[in-house]
């Protein structure tokens, strides 16, 4: 496939909240990046919105034209694959809202496909430029915390009524929300040798899954991943444990929540975080540590880069095949009680990229 050009022409198939939210002004903000068309069955919200842009009803619209060199895919999870196999196979660069497929076996299919038609397919993972996790790799770096040994990443909302009727229904929260912390715990140490935990619903009258737990097996490092829709406030987004003291961080990253204020990517104190990390050293000595600004953008640009001067694709399908390799195992091993070991191949492992900090066995 020919190599495109900036200013790469996007089709953005999706225009719920994700698409609209997330999706649209973040594309927007990208410099070599133009929205050209969105894919909506309300195409007077486009129209309102922005007006210069073009509003089709159907996928495939958007595939076949020749103009489009990249598909964003923001609709509801269970679309995803199907979506993504269709502009794949109409030759388009995709990028898929997390999570990614609703099976292992989908996301494997997908990258071998876009493997085979010789175009980039990425996942927008975009916490991995969250301020809180950023603020974890620079403590990481440091060096002050020592030899980690246990790592607590949850990431909580407060839902305690849950949508079952109309409108968005409320989506098992592993499925939901795991794939922002699975993503960033493969990154930070690779692949863990075991996954076990437990998968609950809570909430009188939910018809979807709002509470889980998650272990990660590195040996002598332990992660703990939770979620949970019945968090009002008052637990760690981290808690970081190693021979040096602990590093906690509360709060959750700025930026969605400037998004839904209407707050354009790059103004002012776009995706900076007033709370810092609190690193305690033993002896009830405590020092903060500012975090760094989040920024989202900066996935959406290494997009760009990656299909106009060959730069690495920002989140890989292996990365993409991994972290659904966890998400099933960890359903599997709930429903098991035990802790089971990833499908995953030599060769799948072998394409991954090096972990940041690769823990002690």
């Amino acid at each position: 496939m020919t190599k495109p050009t900036a200013p790469l022409q996007v089709a953005l198939v999706g225009y719920g909240y994700a698409g609209r939210t997330l999706h649209l002004p973040l594309i927007q903000a990208t410099p070599g990046l133009a929205l050209h068309t969105v894919v909506t069955s309300r195409p007077e919200e486009v129209r309102d919105s922005v007006p210069a842009v073009k509003a089709v009803p159907h996928p495939a619209d958007a595939f076949a034209d020749p103009a489009i060199a990249l598909v964003v895919i923001a609709t509801p999870d269970h679309t995803h694959a199907a979506l993504a196999e269709a502009a794949l196979l109409a030759g388009k660069h995709v990028v898929v809202d997390k999570p990614f497929t609703l099976s292992l076996a989908d996301a494997r299919r997908l990258a071998a496909l876009a493997a085979e038609r010789g175009v980039l397919l990425s996942v927008f993972q975009n916490r991995r430029w969250d301020s809180d996790f950023l603020g974890l790799q620079a403590m990481l770096a440091d060096g002050r915390l020592g030899t980690l040994s246990h790592l607590e990443s949850r990431f909580d909302r407060f839902r305690p009524v849950p949508r079952t009727q109309g409108g968005r229904l409320d989506r098992n929260v592993w499925l939901d929300l795991g794939p922002h912390l699975v993503d960033q715990a493969l990154l930070l140490f690779g692949v863990p040798a075991r996954v076990g935990g437990l998968i609950v619903r809570q909430r009188e009258g939910a018809e979807a899954d709002d509470w889980c737990q998650m272990q990660l097996d590195y040996g002598r490092l332990q992660v703990v991943l939770g979620a949970s829709l019945l968090v009002a406030g008052g637990v760690p987004r981290f808690a970081a444990h190693g021979s040096g003291g602990s590093w906690i961080k509360y709060g959750l990253d700025e930026q969605e929540s400037q998004l839904r204020a209407g707050l354009l990517p790059g103004a002012p104190d776009w995706g900076r975080d007033p709370r810092p990390g609190h690193l305690h050293l033993g002896e009830g000595r405590i020092e903060d540590h500012a975090v760094p600004p989040g920024d989202y953008r900066i996935y959406y640009a290494a997009v760009r880069d990656a299909l106009v001067a060959q730069a690495p694709n920002p989140v890989t399908p292996a990365q993409a095949v991994a972290t659904m390799a966890v998400l099933e195992t960890g359903v599997e091993a709930a429903r098991a009680g035990r802790m089971l070991q990833l499908p995953l191949t030599a060769a799948e492992i072998a394409a991954l990229a090096a972990p940041l900090f690769p823990p002690l066995v």
